[in-house]
């Protein structure tokens, strides 16, 4: 058994396998965002929903992450830190966009359905919570895996309050609680894509410090 597990160890079996399971985790919630990406930006824009739009960009910012992520698996850790400092910035950078669509949608006038808010933030919710349950076992991994999980409950969070937001849309014939959530997602996402930015930060100088 001992002699087994050093032949292992020196041909990098172990490591391999792990690699190999997380691309598959990371493959799999890729697809997982893109599909959800397309089908609520789809939704957001026939039902005039900043929420919905927001929530897609937050979509589309998860799987470009999640592409990033799965580039750096089992490359050098300069190269993963440096991977995990472009998701945050480009998570930063989509942020910023879903505030730009908060201000257009504030400026031009919705009428968001409340229906197809509810309706689609359920599937989204349903989607993002599958994510999270793949993501859960790696969740203490590396810098990107780390954020991969970050990004999830944030989406998590998001969705909770598409639905929230819909329901009082419902209630009050009002757009604002479609703008108020469209708000909350943008800061949530640049808050995200700053905490990234910092934990690679921290790993580099660790790193660093180590050499």
């Amino acid at each position: 058994m001992g002699e087994r597990r050093l032949v292992s160890e020196k041909c990098g079996c172990e490591f391999t396998a792990t690699n190999a399971e997380e691309r598959r985790t990371l493959i799999a919630v890729l697809v997982i965002n893109a599909s959800m990406f397309v089908f609520e930006l789809a939704a957001g824009i026939w039902s005039e929903s900043t929420g919905l739009v927001a929530d897609s960009l937050d979509m589309f910012a998860d799987a470009s992450v999640y592409s990033v992520s799965l580039y750096a698996v089992g490359r050098q850790a300069r190269i993963r830190q440096l991977a995990a400092t472009a998701s945050g910035v480009l998570q930063v950078g989509l942020g910023l966009l879903v505030l730009g669509q908060v201000i257009y949608r504030t400026v031009v006038g919705s009428e968001p359905i409340s229906g197809a808010m509810i309706g689609v933030g359920a599937i989204a919710l349903a989607a993002n919570t599958a994510c999270l349950k793949l993501l859960a076992k790696h969740r203490h991994g590396d810098v990107n895996l780390r954020a991969s999980w970050v990004f999830s409950t944030n989406d998590v969070l998001a969705n909770l309050g598409v639905i929230l937001s819909g329901g009082l849309v419902w209630w009050t014939q009002s757009q604002l609680p479609d703008l108020l959530i469209g708000l909350v997602i943008a800061a949530l996402v640049i808050r995200g894509g700053v905490w990234i930015v910092a934990d690679a930060s921290r790993e580099r100088c660790r790193s660093e410090g180590m050499d």
